[in-house]
């Protein structure tokens, strides 16, 4: 069956592309208009005022599967997902049991094959169980279709250890994914140190938490040669660090979570404990720092970490809730958000959540281009809606957002060549 999307603008961001125009696909891939003849369009979709880019990618995201079934699971987050564009979604490692066998990424492979309408694909642990005392087998994780490795929230304390992993990981040309912070810095805290903190009485992360981790993990990046990338960067600092190495010739990338670019310490006043994140909401400098380093891309990515919970999670005192938000189905509206401050140009939002990703993960996708995989996104640019969390498909309600008045409302998501419909109700076909 080929299907062809009429008169929508086309933005591609991966071909450098933004026209109106039409796109044709079949069951798997994306075709050339020229080389197929109408009469072999079996269907059309009306694109007109619409937007149709290539599928969204989620470089971290937490699905709770398995291990945290009660929570959340992959078939229910898929519909999120689907809701929200998103076609291809990376997970961490920290699931239970911890990804830290060629066994268990087959197993979230494959469950992922069977219940998911979207794709999915893991990184592997960096330690085994994540304990931060012996390496996994990175070359066999690779094998089993693990795009990376990763310690997840987990701090690598050892130094020694830290290296050699990135030694082996380079070795294989393996990307460790990194999500740096000092466990003695961090401690119990659960905010930002500053004023807020100071006033609320809870216990504090400061900058350094970051910063510190951020340049012992960037010296021995320099040291092995190793590719790899920085997830959510909360801190200017840490940009700045990272700048300056990516300008040395660092194989070095990042990128930052959404709300960390939306929300700044002082949302959580009132213990609003649904801006409970880890890292947590930073500073209004650090703040407009991360906006600049999306800019001048030294963070090329922005991503949901999505992390649902339940309702109990985050009716506790604010420092014994649970980190997190839920984002898969805000992800596209809210980066849309910071288009309309002019913080980055439509076509430069689009990259940080289609090609960039899909470059630095080595998958295919995040294109248009003929023979890409039909992973598709279409949405109006104009359509405005005020979010309601209690409204989401995901099992997780968990998001800070509500209220908001958005634009832009996913339309179609196509993954894989199959169209997963968003209903006039909100659901999601799968």
């Amino acid at each position: 069956m080929i299907t062809a999307i009429r008169g929508g603008r086309v933005i591609d961001p991966a071909s450098n592309k933004d026209e109106i125009g039409d796109l044709l696909f079949d069951d798997r891939h994306i075709l050339s208009p020229r080389h197929i003849p109408r009469h072999q369009i079996t269907r059309e979709i009306d694109a007109a005022g619409l937007i149709v880019c290539p599928g969204l990618i989620d470089i971290n995201t937490n699905m709770g599967e398995p291990g945290a079934e009660h929570q959340s699971a992959i078939r229910t987050e898929s519909r999120a997902a689907i809701a929200g564009g998103v076609t291809t979604a990376c997970i961490q490692p920290n699931t239970e049991p911890v990804v830290d066998t060629a066994a268990m990424a087959h197993m979230i492979r494959r469950n992922a094959r069977q219940h998911s309408g979207i794709r999915v694909v893991p990184l592997g642990a960096l330690t085994r169980g994540l304990n931060s005392e012996s390496l996994t087998d990175m070359a066999a994780l690779k094998e089993a279709g693990c795009v990376g490795v990763s310690n997840a929230r987990t701090a690598v304390s050892n130094t020694l250890l830290m290296r050699r992993a990135m030694q082996y990981a380079a070795t294989f040309e393996i990307t460790v994914f990194i999500q740096s912070h000092d466990p003695w810095l961090t401690g119990n805290g659960c905010v930002h140190e500053g004023e807020l903190s100071t006033r609320l009485g809870l216990p504090a992360i400061p900058e350094a938490a970051e910063t510190v981790a951020v340049a012992r993990d960037l010296a021995l990046v320099e040291t092995t040669g190793v590719r790899a990338h920085f997830s959510q960067l909360s801190c200017a600092r840490s940009v700045d660090m990272v700048r300056e190495m990516r300008a040395r010739g660092l194989k070095v990338t990042a990128d930052v979570a959404i709300h960390n670019l939306l929300l700044t310490e002082f949302d959580v006043a009132g213990f609003n404990t649904l801006c409970h994140v880890l890292p947590p909401l930073r500073s209004q400098s650090d703040r407009e720092g991360l906006r600049r380093g999306l800019k001048d891309e030294t963070i090329s990515v922005i991503c949901s970490d999505h992390s649902p919970c339940g309702i109990d999670d985050k009716l506790a005192p604010f420092s014994l809730t649970v980190a997190g938000i839920s984002g898969l189905e805000t992800l596209l509206p809210l980066t849309l958000h910071l288009v309309d401050e002019g913080v980055l140009e439509l076509k430069q939002a689009i990259a940080c959540l289609t090609c960039n990703p899909a470059r630095i993960l080595q998958i295919r996708g995040g294109s248009l281009t003929e023979g890409s995989p039909a992973d598709i996104c279409i949405f109006d640019p104009d359509k405005t809606w005020e979010f309601k969390p209690q409204e989401m498909l995901s099992s997780g309600k968990n998001s800070p957002f509500g209220g908001w008045k958005l634009r832009g409302k996913v339309m179609y998501t196509v993954v894989d060549g199959k169209i997963r419909s968003i209903q006039n109700n909100g659901s999601a076909n799968l």
